[in-house]
């Protein structure tokens, strides 16, 4: 399996100090003083605005990002990341109205741009992912705030953090992402 490799650098255009990496890291501080810039070499990353791979998340793909607080309309600079490991094979992921799997229930394998108006649920509070890699939006046709969902059991939105913030589309993360 190949890594990805991520380059982080202080300032707007890649300039100032840098950091490369292809790991995880939880404190980019521990490295850099801030990070503006960045530039994805190879792989896919989440990147997040606060350390331990809390706060805002947003993907990122191969690419450069000279100016990352415009781009994507941040408030701080970026201060953790995690890898996105490459997924060969299907997808399968099970959503719930409901937190603890309670309430509706479906079972999506492939991307749903408007979960309201394909299961006409009005709400995901819950899921289970048992193959491949997630991106969640809080907006219907992948806009909004995201959440990177790797394989595993996600009883509460709420108690991870997701307050009052609700995911109404779903894409998996492939290697021809968007």
């Amino acid at each position: 399996m190949t890594m990805g490799k991520i380059i982080f650098y202080e300032d707007r255009n890649f300039q100032g100090s840098q950091y490369e990496t292809s790991s995880d890291c939880p404190e980019l501080t521990s490295y850099l003083t801030r990070c503006h810039s960045c530039r994805v070499e190879s792989g896919s990353f989440m990147v997040y605005d606060r350390p331990n791979y809390m706060g805002n998340q947003y993907f990122m793909k191969r690419g450069e990002y000279s100016d990352y607080m415009s781009m994507m309309g941040m408030s701080d600079c970026i201060r953790s990341c995690r890898t996105i490991p490459m997924h060969r094979g299907s997808y399968k992921m099970r959503i719930y109205e409901r937190e603890d799997f309670g309430g509706q229930m479906n079972e999506m394998n492939e991307d749903c741009n408007n979960i309201q108006e394909r299961y006409r649920m009005s709400d995901c509070q819950s899921c289970n992912v048992m193959d491949g890699n997630w991106l969640m939006y809080e907006q219907p046709n992948f806009r909004g705030k995201m959440m990177y969902m790797r394989p595993g059991e996600y009883k509460s939105f709420r108690e991870m953090g997701m307050n009052g913030q609700r995911f109404m589309s779903m894409r998996r993360i492939m290697d021809s992402c968007n």
